[in-house]
Formats: C-alpha cells, sequence, structure tokens
C-alpha cells in the first residue's frame, strides 16, 4: 500500500513538471517567435505594431527591392474586334521587386454576347522571363453579355535580376474573340527599336 501511494507521488511529481515545462514553454513562445522573425526579417509581430500610430517598430526593409533603379512599364492594349479594350493608365514607374498593379477596361459594345481572352506580348522580348504576373486577367476567358463593362487588374512584379540596360518594358494585351483565329503579337513590338525598348546599346 505504502509502495503504491508512493509510486503514485513519483507520477504526481513527474506531471507537475511537465506542466511547469510546458507553461514556461508557452510563455517563452512570443519572444523566441520575435527573434526567429528579426532573424529571418519576417517580422509579422512589429508589422502589426508599425500600423499602430506612434508606435515604433524594427522592421527590416524588404531586400528585395532594389530602389536603386526604376524601370518604366508601358501598357498597351490592341482590340481584335468591335469592343472597347484599354489601360486604366498610360505607364508606371516601378522598381524592380516592387509589387505593383495596373487596371485593364474592357466594355463588350456589341449586341450579343461573346466570350473573349487576352495575350500579352512583352518588349524588348528578353523582358518576358523577368516579368512575373502575380495576377492577371490573361490567365481565364471571359463572357460578357452586350454591353457589359469590366475592370480587371494585373498584378505584377519585375525581377531584380533584369539586365541594368533595360529602362523601359512594354506589357501589350491583344484582346480575341474565343473561337476565332489567335492574333499574332503586336508587329510594333516585334520591330520594336532597341533605344525604344530603353535597351542600352
Amino acid at each position: 500500500m505504502a509502495k503504491a501511494r508512493l509510486e503514485n507521488l513519483k507520477m504526481l511529481g513527474k506531471l507537475t513538471v511537465i506542466v511547469i515545462g510546458m507553461s514556461g514553454f508557452g510563455y517563452a513562445l512570443v519572444p523566441i517567435y520575435r527573434a526567429i522573425c528579426d532573424i529571418t526579417g519576417i517580422n509579422v509581430l512589429a508589422l502589426g505594431d508599425k500600423l499602430i500610430p506612434g508606435a515604433t517598430s524594427s522592421v527590416a526593409a524588404n531586400t528585395q527591392v532594389d530602389l536603386s533603379r526604376s524601370i518604366t512599364v508601358v501598357f498597351d492594349a490592341n482590340a481584335r474586334g468591335p469592343w472597347i479594350f484599354k489601360p486604366a493608365q498610360s505607364s508606371l514607374k516601378v522598381h524592380p521587386g516592387e509589387l505593383a498593379t495596373v487596371m485593364y477596361e474592357f466594355q463588350n459594345v456589341q449586341n450579343r454576347t461573346m466570350s473573349a481572352q487576352a495575350i500579352p506580348s512583352f518588349a524588348p522580348a528578353q523582358a518576358s522571363s523577368f516579368f512575373n504576373k502575380v495576377e492577371c486577367f490573361c490567365f481565364n476567358q471571359y463572357t460578357l453579355a452586350p454591353g457589359e463593362k469590366k475592370q480587371w487588374p494585373v498584378a505584377f512584379v519585375i525581377d531584380p535580376k533584369l539586365s541594368k540596360d533595360v529602362a523601359t518594358i512594354t506589357l501589350s494585351y491583344t484582346f480575341f474573340e474565343v473561337g476565332g483565329r489567335t492574333p499574332a503579337a503586336p508587329v510594333a513590338l516585334v520591330d520594336v527599336a532597341p533605344e525604344a525598348a530603353g535597351v542600352g546599346g
């Protein structure tokens, strides 16, 4: 009987140590998390503090954005059919590595429902490998009713590894009706001159 009681006391002691250890670990999680965030630069907690007016934060700057240079992105739109298709702005200056968004506007001016899709092209052509689209209406086909208007975003990031000779990129979309012949890339983008594309000699 005494032996059983002794065993129970030992077990109780072990469980008490485990509970105390787990409680201590729980309290230590926040400072450990902060330390890991500070080391990796993904400081989500400090970012939340930064959003509070008057608060200070030690969030590390996004080192993936190349602030030493800017690239002008020119937006172009070509409609293969009787509809309206255009960018909301003609150009935008961005830093490599910076997330940017531009809107494109579309209206079906026909008296019938139509399905259409856009295909992108770039100038200079080598820029396409460094132009990363995070969100783009060109990923899908769309069906629009007669007179229907739509606005679609293009969210993109230009890879900082893009040659520093490239100062301007033209992003052009050709919007065509699904079921018809797929159009070729715009001639202006095929025969673009190096100086017009911002490529140094």
